[in-house]
């Protein structure tokens, strides 16, 4: 990944809400719902988020800071530095540094191989390369464990409010999963460590887990907007009442008007996904189970004596 400050547009000396404010800016920008047309929008956007999750956590980033990890969160390994000599960009033709390979062939020389010996030696071992200290063929690095992928299912409730969720393990193992704020859904979540382990004796791999949002009971998200479909009485309708509303905060009441045109929501501002987006109340009148005769003689009387026409 590129360095985390460039990705998100913020100095490193930008404080954790300077932070998450440019994240969750971007997150929007290039959010796959509303980019279905850019082939580009998933890795952007997932780009966007490993740079988030890095930087908005304190341990982490300053590791980053002070160069002990990478971009991905991998840990750095400097090389040797040769009584100060450069070690990066030196080589023939360089000034003001000492080119490595020469103190490194004086160095073979005074062990008697010199590199012609040790190459000829790394030639006949078939690849595997040569330890000119010990005169043995070279270790490999302990492989990494594989990385574990799983969907994670989340509640509306729980997206909103950035819980956290269990997960259980295809190997019976339980983890405690921290939602980002403002997570989204199909947003991939990294957990380090967390994957298969190695067959080597290695680091694990990780665990890398997709969120997807689960069908809510009331709520439908439309965008940033969530909607919501409450039923009323005729005579609320009619004469205006108080009604109890759901929202992912707890039930509020709203006030049905005089007269309610249902074919309009009410929008209550604020009251979406993450307060991102506003909460859009559709009203539906419901008439009385197995109907109601004196009903329907006032509609009857209205049907002949007062018509109206609401299909014009």
């Amino acid at each position: 990944m590129r360095d985390p400050y460039t990705v998100l547009g913020v100095a490193k000396s930008a404080s954790a809400a300077d932070v998450k404010s440019a994240y969750r800016k971007l997150a929007k920008a290039y959010h796959p719902d509303q980019n279905k047309n850019d082939p580009n929008a998933q890795s952007k956007f997932a780009e966007v988020t490993a740079a988030y999750d890095l930087l908005s956590d304190k341990t982490k980033r300053g590791q980053y800071d002070r160069g002990e990890i990478d971009a991905d969160g991998n840990p750095k390994f400097g090389g040797f530095d040769f009584a100060g000599a450069r070690t990066r960009g030196a080589g023939p033709g360089a000034t003001g540094g000492i080119n490595p390979e020469d103190i490194l062939k004086e160095f073979m020389g005074g062990l008697g191989g010199g590199f012609g010996g040790a190459q000829a030696r790394t030639n006949r071992t078939g690849g595997a390369g040569w330890d000119p200290f010990s005169g043995g063929p070279q270790r490999q690095a302990p492989t990494k464990g594989k990385d574990f992928t799983a969907p994670i299912s989340v509640t509306l409730e729980q997206a909103h409010r950035a819980e956290t969720v269990p997960l259980t393990l295809s190997n019976g193992k339980v983890l405690s999963v921290k939602l980002p704020i403002g997570v989204q859904d199909g947003q991939q979540i990294r957990l380090k460590d967390q994957g298969q382990p190695s067959p080597a004796g290695g680091e694990p791999g990780d665990a890398i887990l997709t969120v997807k949002f689960a069908r809510h009971k009331y709520f439908r998200r439309d965008g940033k907007d969530l909607r919501v479909e409450v039923p009323i009485t005729l005579y609320e309708a009619v004469l205006g009442a108080r009604v109890r509303v759901p929202t992912l905060d707890g039930p509020v009441e709203i006030s049905v008007p005089i007269g309610a045109d249902t074919s309009k929501a009410m929008r209550l501002k604020g009251k979406g996904l993450q307060g991102e987006g506003d909460l859009l109340v559709g009203l539906r009148i419901v008439l009385p189970k197995g109907g109601d005769p004196d009903l329907e003689s006032l509609m009857r009387f209205w049907r002949d004596q007062k018509p109206y026409d609401v299909r014009d």
